[in-house]
């Protein structure tokens, strides 16, 4: 089975809120003002859903990214600034097609043995051999990317399978595991042999995950020291999925950080509680594109999207604190800046989306379904429940609405392994609300154009030859230089309406008796401050 992440979990991913070592803004003083750094404190941490499996190469879960974020480090890291700082690599070179790396001494796995250029180089060959089928190929690494690492000199040098504008920071974002998890990756899918600050002591599934910090743990971001007050002892990772419920442990103090959306974050707010806050695609819908499937045809997919008041559905599903969307990537400081979005997606129109439906052969039948060629206007549609409780009311909107031009819509409800699962594995839905969270354009690619499942990442069978074409432009140049070739391959997709990006929103993660900061949509560990 292909796993996937999926916003306010899928493919992660979200703002860099704050500098990859320094402390996170909050909106005003928050209860920590008054407080002191605590050591030997636990870090309770709610995630939203199970992670299944725990192996990095195998998973774009952001719930399961958010717990390897503890576990596994890359090569590099990403401040606020977009700069890249030390990791597990001390300095590096990258073009679009080549990368080098130099690693730190002194970085050892959890077992205490010494992390090799080899091993890191065995890393990146695995996400980069298509027959490893890594749900990151495509994502950080190309397919047929090759990497050999020199241990006399701690060198890694990267050949990349096809230009990449981003390369440094794609590569160096690949989690590294040692040699034991490389030749057992069963031990990977329970959290161990890693190169992070912590290391995995306790699973109890669909429950909590309990790790335990690292001493000998001296290579965080940047110049980052190793002796500091305030960093936890341990860490548990319990799985709450309701956000009051998280809420309302944030506020007794059982719990000390959970990400919040809806009426839930008045209250928190209210209390002067910390929070980091992140710019997440919230509201974004795809169609199966497969053959036999009614958003096969393009004329289907507009007459759906007419049909749906999108700024409607975008208020219920922000709880009105929507922010404007200008494009599918929203991980701060944008790569690439610009509008790719604004007028290219068809306005509310019920009555036209009931006149394409006719051109097109969809009449209504006895029961005021439409019916074509013996068919129904079945759709099968299906939301995240990880991503709060705004998401049911949401779709339950966008069902009425579509039920209201003549197509029977069956709601799905499903957490984030079950959103991948249906679109990775089974393929049997229509529509789909699970949204795609980006820090970069090129991250995109392979769940939008490439091989289908099980093969590959493109879920809801888009093909889109103007997007193939502006990405293989973008791609050859480095940086922002690509920048507008990018946005146009986006705009590309948004006039097939093969993505329909429709709300973005601002997800505070909240803390109590602890501060953090937010990277590339996660919670980064070096950042984590303990207070009482």
């Amino acid at each position: 089975m292909r796993t996937a992440r999926l916003t306010a979990a899928m493919a992660g991913v979200v703002v860099l809120a704050v500098s990859a070592c320094g402390t996170p803004a909050s909106s005003g003083p928050d209860r920590t003002a008054n407080q002191k750094l605590a050591d030997g404190k636990t870090f309770t941490l709610a995630l939203p859903s199970d992670p299944g499996s725990l192996d990095p190469a195998m998973t774009v879960l952001s719930v399961t990214r958010q717990l390897d974020q503890f576990l596994y480090d890359g090569l590099v890291t990403i401040d606020a600034t977009g700069k890249p700082v030390a990791g597990l690599a001390q300095k590096w070179e990258a073009t679009t097609t080549t990368a080098s790396f130099t690693l730190r001494s002194g970085v050892t796995c959890a077992d205490g043995t010494r992390l090799t250029a080899r091993d890191v180089a065995a890393n990146i060959n695995f996400v980069g051999d298509p027959a490893n089928k890594s749900p990151i190929a495509g994502v950080t690494v190309k397919p047929g990317t090759k990497a050999v690492g020199d241990d006399t000199a701690g060198t890694v040098a990267v050949t990349s399978g096809s230009p990449d504008s981003f390369l440094l920071r794609n590569v160096g974002s690949v989690p590294i595991v040692c040699a034991k998890g490389l030749a057992d990756r069963s031990s990977l899918a329970k959290g161990q042999q890693g190169t992070g600050m912590f290391t995995v002591t306790e699973i109890v599934p669909n429950d909590h995950y309990t790790l335990t910090r690292r001493k000998d743990y001296t290579w965080g971001p940047g110049q980052w020291p190793a002796e500091q007050p305030g960093l936890p002892d341990k860490v548990v990772a319990r799985v709450i999925q309701n956000m009051t419920t998280t809420s309302n442990l944030l506020l007794s103090g059982e719990v000390n950080a959970g990400s919040i959306t809806g009426q839930d974050t008045r209250r928190l707010s209210a209390q002067r509680l910390f929070h980091a806050d992140t710019t997440i695609t919230l509201g974004e819908l795809f169609f199966n594109q497969s053959p036999g499937r009614p958003g096969a045809d393009p004329a289907v997919r507009r007459a759906l999207v007419q049909a749906l008041d999108l700024g409607q559905v975008a208020k219920v599903l922000t709880s009105g604190a929507g922010v404007p969307v200008k494009g599918l990537v929203t991980g701060e400081p944008l790569a690439c800046p610009g509008d790719s979005v604004s007028g290219k997606l068809p306005g509310f129109d019920a009555a036209a989306a009931k006149t394409a439906l006719d051109a097109a052969g969809w009449r209504p039948g006895a029961d005021g379904v439409r019916v074509k060629d013996g068919k129904r206007l079945a759709l099968s549609t299906i939301y995240g429940t990880q991503v709060g409780p705004t998401m049911a009311p949401a779709a339950e909107l966008v069902q009425q609405s579509l039920k209201g031009i003549g197509a029977d819509v069956t709601l799905k409800a499903v957490d984030s392994p079950g959103l991948s699962r249906v679109l990775f594995d089974t393929g049997d839905w229509d529509l789909s609300m699970g949204p795609l969270g980006l820090t970069l354009p090129s991250q995109l690619v392979p769940f939008v154009s490439g091989p289908l499942p099980p093969q590959g990442t493109n879920f809801a069978h888009i093909r889109n030859a103007q997007y193939d074409s502006l990405v293989g432009q973008a791609a050859a140049s480095a940086g922002d230089a690509g920048c507008p070739s990018w946005l146009g391959a986006e705009s590309a997709l948004f006039a097939q309406l093969d993505v329909v990006p429709f709300a973005n929103t601002v997800v505070p993660t909240f803390g109590t008796d602890a501060r953090f900061g937010i990277n590339q949509g996660a919670i980064q560990p070096s950042t984590i401050r303990m207070y009482s």
